[in-house]
């Protein structure tokens, strides 16, 4: 494997592990970068490609939040919050039973984008994966995302921590999550903007968004190794090691970055920006098609 196509893999972790928590649409940034920069592989290869180097951003998510999403926490871990600092055993089933609802919520806000996702996986692959959908989802949602942003201005969110997500709550987001099948959408960037219809602050649904990417991300990468086979060359099992890697440090300081950025700030700015990258994709591939015909004619 050549260097040139290392460092092609290296930028692909970068882009993935920054875009893919910002709710700017990592898919969005890959097809783009996969034409600008593309990857010498097999047609099969770069569709798991980009779906598995996903799971290099989800590792960021489970060691970030590994104390809140561990049901199985020991006892010995738990302080009892009284002024004594002692270990109780009802305060340990405490968190636990919070960690299991926790995650009982996420599964059922994943439920719809299982039921619709699964069965139109291969048609949404052929006919939905294209610049220019992506283009118009880039532009639609970022124009949601400030439209959001002023409705919200000045205005308490019901929900502040993903504790009082309900089991409704968690639903009406997961059925803002189908929306995200669509390329260009953002999976982070559909939940994020359905949580704060919804009432939860800024903080509580990037959390939750964060919390729903983990099934998601396993489910899509399991189905496209499946569908791909266990036959990995060499050099395609470094490209999709190297890549995770990649995707999963810059991921860490991504999440960090966001949460840091939204106790201070909205979200108009990834709306602008959304706007923006939509109009440049939108001219690239225009372009880019127009050449084409007339070097055809």
């Amino acid at each position: 494997m050549s260097i040139v196509e290392i460092l092609k893999v290296l930028v692909f972790g970068i882009v993935e592990g920054f875009t893919e928590w910002l709710p700017i649409s990592s898919t969005g940034h890959m097809i783009l970068l996969d034409d600008l920069i593309h990857l010498n592989v097999t047609d099969e290869f770069r569709e798991v490609f980009m779906v598995v180097i996903q799971l290099g951003a989800i590792l960021a998510v489970v060691l970030l939040y590994f104390r809140k999403l561990n049901p199985f926490v020991s006892m010995r871990t738990i302080r009892d919050r009284d002024l004594r600092g002692v270990w109780t055993l009802g305060n340990a089933v405490a968190v636990k039973k919070h960690t299991m609802l926790l995650w009982l919520k996420v599964v059922i806000a994943c439920l719809p984008a299982a039921i619709v996702g699964i069965p139109l996986d291969d048609w949404m692959e052929a006919n939905l994966r294209s610049s220019y959908v992506v283009a118009a989802t880039l532009i639609l949602y970022g124009i949601l995302f400030i439209a959001v942003e002023n409705r919200n201005y000045g205005q308490r969110p019901a929900v502040e921590k993903t504790g009082q997500i309900s089991y409704k709550l968690a639903l009406y987001i997961g059925l803002f999550q189908v929306l995200s099948l669509v390329p260009g959408t953002s999976r982070s960037g559909a939940t994020i903007l359905g949580a704060m219809v919804l009432g939860c602050s800024r903080s509580a649904a990037a959390e939750f968004s964060f919390f729903l990417g983990i099934p998601v991300m396993f489910g899509a990468s399991l189905l496209k190794l499946v569908k791909f086979g266990l036959g990995f060359t060499a050099a395609e099992l470094f490209t999709l090691i190297f890549g995770m890697a990649v995707a999963f440090l810059v991921s860490v300081y991504s999440i960090k970055f966001l949460m840091s950025y939204i106790r201070r700030n909205d979200f108009k700015l990834f709306g602008y920006y959304r706007i923006v990258l939509g109009v440049l994709v939108l001219l690239y591939f225009g372009i880019k098609s127009v050449m084409g015909l007339m070097a055809a004619a």
